[in-house]
């Protein structure tokens, strides 16, 4: 739950688009070491609360903010509505997320039967349905539905978004139905009988909170909520477990673990085998953003701490088998030793009842591959396994660990979906840059596969390539990246050209299918670029922490390495390159905005981390102090205050015209970052563009309407930047 940071930039950029063949060639060195911001002196701008004047911007919903966040939304949006090329735009971009052709996201049933949550110009908030395997396989599949978001939001006068629903194995009957007031991260949980779908009278609810519940038994849930002054960690998430008993109220729940105010947070749930029997009640303690301490609960209510290293990931049970992936090395009770990215096995019953039980080293990756998904069947452990950020499946026998190849294209991007419990077939998809995405359903027993649903074009490809370059960064790392464009392009920099970057949280940006970019972007002649820095997972755990917490410059140097790689190959030049990114991509983006304004003409910031001397103070930001540092400690305050977009905004420079969206509902990354950066740059005399959603979350858009006016803005401010803009000569 908590390395979520990332997934709403993801779904925000629409950059998810790989290709079958891709040209790949290794790049000259950059043109020119990265610029350093010089040193902010002792009592600069926003060193401290005295020095920065627009904290007011942090008040969520004061008044006096929302009176700017009206005022600033006002001219934007004039300014970008207005233009003639928006309104096309904007009916593109409906059509494509309001689309009835899309692949519906299937997920099985214990009783074999599929569900899918579905957004359409009907359903605007949403719809939860089911239908049978054999049906869905066919071209027009019955729905059936089973909840109705909109009718749910209208008739209880709400603006609910759906945010998931946890069903108790093995019938399902029962379900833990989490719903959003407006996209907040922070959500209300209620049971839902999904036979009769009908909310439970008298049933399970739990207010408002960040936090879970996961379901023990029908009558018994292990939750981890916000219980009032005290209960929260100073990351804003639940400190407590409990264990809530059909009948009582929240207050009258049981704690069975509670952990440290200086935890990210702590949470409670059930490992099950296929027949959804609990083989361990678990409690996760998350130290830090990427070390924790898992606990069993015992029958009297103790705990027992499990020998894992702080660095690892449970990842599945299979035929007994407990997954775990290895993200430090580490030598285990045993004596055996592991690496980082290494996956090992043990027999769960012989490792619970002694910690010293032999582990089984089942996978270990290569310099240049990375897991990308795992997950298990029935009987098959099945593996997205990435070379040089390219895919293919493995399936894996637990009896003797043997491995094969899933019959799959190659030189793609493939995902591992849901899995049956019942059986060893498994939803997988696959894609490419200039390839509509298909969904295969597979059998991991026999290791065929077929395809059950096709995405049609969306987009017209027609003399399209994908190129796959590497990038020279400072410290000579060779950064892969992929180009997307018309084949027949100038090569003479004349090319309006997106790159694309994120670079934390091991987060790794694969090649996929984007309507929008394709329909809005590339049809008209711009070039798309996406850039695997590190801070990524591209090439497992180490890709990440080659770029944490003092190291973060790499990743920025990484990116900016791809720009000048971009000039130097006279793909585009800097009247012709924007750039994009959200939430640590935003931060990213400001990055590059103050250290290399000279490499570009455009910036798409979103939902962006941009304070980093106040970012562990605001919503959930110190739980992000594990990949940044905290900057209330002097030595690490030196290495964020260096590249803090915020405080690095200087006067004289020739920063283009930004374009900054947020959104007031955003309870994971602070409206206030958003709003204090245009705040800034206005002060200083730059022209900046900022538009505010009310609604939205962190995914800055609560249902599709606002999420296909948020990308008509984006391409509408892109073409007046880029496409307006004569090349350089």
């Amino acid at each position: 739950m908590m390395r979520s940071l990332a997934s709403a930039a993801v779904l925000l950029a629409a950059t998810g688009m790989t290709t079958a063949a891709m040209a790949q060639t290794t790049a000259p060195a950059s043109a020119s070491a990265p610029l350093a911001n010089p040193p902010i002196p002792e009592g600069g701008f926003a060193t401290s609360d005295a020095t920065d004047p627009y904290l007011w911007l942090e008040e969520v919903d004061g008044a006096r903010a929302m009176e700017w966040v009206k005022a600033h939304n006002e001219r934007s949006l004039g300014i970008l509505q207005g233009d003639p090329r928006y309104e096309p735009l904007h009916q593109q971009a409906l059509a494509i997320v309001q689309s009835k052709d899309r692949i519906p996201a299937p997920g099985f049933n214990h009783d074999g039967t599929i569900t899918n949550f579905w957004q359409d110009a009907d359903h605007v908030r949403g719809v939860w349905r089911k239908t049978t395997l054999d049906s869905y396989r066919s071209e027009t599949p019955q729905w059936e539905t089973v909840l109705d978001f909109d009718a749910l939001a209208a008739s209880e006068g709400k603006n609910w978004v759906y945010k998931g629903a946890s069903c108790l194995p093995p019938d399902e009957r029962l379900c833990l139905v989490s719903l959003s007031d407006g996209g907040k991260d922070a959500v209300v949980v209620r049971e839902f009988d999904s036979v009769s779908k009908t909310f439970v009278e008298n049933g399970f609810s739990l207010p408002e909170s960040k936090g879970g519940a996961s379901w023990i038994d029908a009558d018994t849930l292990l939750i981890s909520r916000d219980f009032g002054p005290g209960t929260l960690t100073t990351s804003n998430y639940p400190m407590i477990v409990k264990r809530l008993t059909r009948g009582q109220t929240v207050d009258q729940a049981e704690t069975v673990f509670t952990g440290q105010p200086s935890d990210v947070s702590v949470s409670g749930y059930a490992l099950r085998d296929a027949d959804g029997v609990i083989k361990a009640t678990l409690i996760n303690r998350a130290v830090n953003f990427y070390e924790s301490e898992t606990f069993r609960l015992n029958a009297d209510g103790s705990t027992t701490k499990l020998e894992l290293p702080a660095k690892s990931d449970i990842n599945a049970l299979v035929q007994g088998q407990l997954i775990v992936s290895m993200k430090q090395d580490w030598t285990a009770p045993s004596g055996q030793t592991f690496l980082t990215g290494d996956v090992i096995a043990w027999n769960l019953d012989a490792w619970l009842a002694d910690s010293k039980t032999q582990a089984k080293l089942v996978i270990r990756p290569t310099e240049r591959q990375a897991i990308e998904g795992l997950t298990a069947t029935r009987n098959k452990l099945v593996v997205a396994l990435f070379d040089n950020v390219r895919g293919g499946i493995e399936v894996y026998d637990p009896s003797d660990w043997s491995h094969s190849r899933m019959d799959l294209p190659r030189n793609v991007t493939v995902g591992v979906g849901s899995a049956s419990e019942t059986d060893d077939r498994l939803f997988v998809s696959v894609a490419g840059y200039l390839n509509p995405s298909s969904l295969y359903l597979a059998d991991a027993a026999t290791g065929a596969a077929a395809v059950v649903k096709s995405l049609p074009a969306k987009f017209d490809a027609t003399g399209m390539q994908v190129d796959q370059f590497e990038a020279r960064s400072a410290d000579g790392t060779m950064i892969p990246y992929f180009v997307v464009h018309k084949s027949d392009i100038p090569m003479d920099g004349s090319n309006p050209t997106l790159l694309y970057g994120y670079g934390g949280f091991e987060n790794s940006l694969l090649p996929g299918y984007s309507a929008t970019v394709g329909k809005l972007w590339l049809e008209r002649g711009g070039v798309y670029v996406v850039a695997n820095t590190r801070g990524g997972g591209e090439f497992g755990p180490k890709w990440h922490d080659a770029a944490l917490q003092e190291n973060r410059h790499k990743a920025h140097e990484d990116f900016q390495a791809v720009a000048l790689d971009l000039e130097a190959r006279h793909i585009t030049s800097q009247p012709k390159l924007g750039i994009m990114g959200g939430s640590q991509g935003g931060l990213f983006m400001g990055a590059m905005l103050t250290q290399r304004p000279d490499l570009i003409n455009a910036a798409v910031i979103q939902v962006p981390l941009f304070d980093m001397l106040r970012f562990n103070k605001l919503l959930a930001g110190a739980s992000w102090q594990g990949e940044y540092g905290n900057p209330d400690v002097p030595e690490e305050r030196a290495w964020i205050q260096a590249y803090s977009p915020y405080q690095n905004l200087r006067a004289g420079m020739n920063y283009p015209e930004v374009f900054i969206h947020t959104s007031t509902k955003d309870d994971r990354v602070h409206p206030g970052h958003a709003r204090k950066a245009a705040a800034r740059l206005e002060e200083l005399g730059y022209p900046v563009l900022f538009y505010e959603n009310t609604d939205g979350g962190h995914a800055a858009g609560a249902n599709l309407l606002e999420t296909a006016r948020r990308i008509a803005l984006e391409y509408t401010y892109l073409t007046r930047r880029l496409m307006d803009q004569p090349a350089q000569q």
